[in-house]
């Protein structure tokens, strides 16, 4: 059986899915064509706790949004990929540059091009919203959806398990 607890405690960077996770996955198009997100604050005040804490916090989005970017800029989240098809590859390479193995990463993903990640890091988690192989995989699964304060659940249990505070 493996332990939550310990898993949690070992994390030094999470890293985060956006269309799904970080919103509730729905899209907004102005009549000129330009996408808006929604953004749920409580999720982006438990991301800024985590970096207050010393941990290393990353968005990597298959979406190539302006708007996600300007999200984590306003966040002061310095790991942003838009655009990524491959996931796990982006990972991979982000925690070689900080010194850092996949058993210290966690995730959040919430659909099946997320499952690869997943499957590779140390604490797995997902949305309630999630895909059924998500949720299977995952080891954390926050009590409500995505954009609607699951990342600060998240946030907040890894804040306890390493006995931290932001």
């Amino acid at each position: 059986m493996v332990d939550l607890q310990t898993r949690a405690s070992q994390v030094k960077l999470l890293a985060t899915d956006v269309d799904g996770v970080l919103t509730d996955g729905s899209l907004y198009y102005t009549d000129s064509g330009e996408e808006l997100k929604k953004f749920h604050v409580k999720d982006g005040q438990g991301l800024v706790a985590l970096m207050r804490a010393g941990i290393t916090v990353a968005m990597i989005s298959a979406g190539a949004s302006p708007a996600t970017r300007h999200r984590a800029r306003r966040l002061g989240i310095e790991h942003v990929f838009t655009g990524v098809e491959d996931k796990l590859a982006v990972l991979t390479e982000l925690v070689a540059r900080l010194g850092l193995s996949l058993a210290q990463v966690g995730y959040i993903g919430d659909d099946t091009n997320d499952l690869p990640v997943l499957q590779a890091v140390g604490f797995p988690c997902t949305v309630a919203d999630a895909m059924p192989e998500n949720i299977a995989c995952a080891l954390y699964v926050a009590k409500v959806g995505g954009g609607q304060g699951a990342v600060r659940e998240i946030c907040e249990y890894l804040l306890q398990a390493q006995r931290r505070e932001a």
